[in-house]
């Protein structure tokens, strides 16, 4: 059986911002049906998928940064295995992130 991961620490109001920022995207992707919907201008619809792109970029960017400072911290000073661990972890979510 695995152990459950989960967040070792996070700065004051990043969850907060983050489930702001999520509940918003949740809202433009609503738009974006909305527009189907309504036989919107291709390139409206485009633009707004663009603009949903860029907010959900965003949110990975802070979870990264809180993911880098306390997460990947902790494990590459706690002891070389769990150090070696993260560096494999770290670069399979930078393989899957530059895709």
């Amino acid at each position: 059986m695995t152990k459950k991961k989960g967040a070792v620490a996070a700065e004051p109001g990043v969850k907060e911002r983050n489930l702001n920022r999520l509940r918003r995207i949740e809202g433009q992707v609503r738009g974006l049906q909305k527009m189907v919907e309504d036989d919107r201008y291709c390139a409206d619809i485009l633009t707004q998928i663009s603009s949903v792109h860029e907010a959900m970029r965003a949110v990975g960017r802070e979870l990264m940064r809180n993911h880098l400072k306390h997460c990947a911290s902790n494990a590459i000073r706690s002891s070389e295995a769990e150090a070696e661990a993260m560096y494999d972890e770290l670069v399979e979510m930078m393989y899957r992130n530059s895709r």
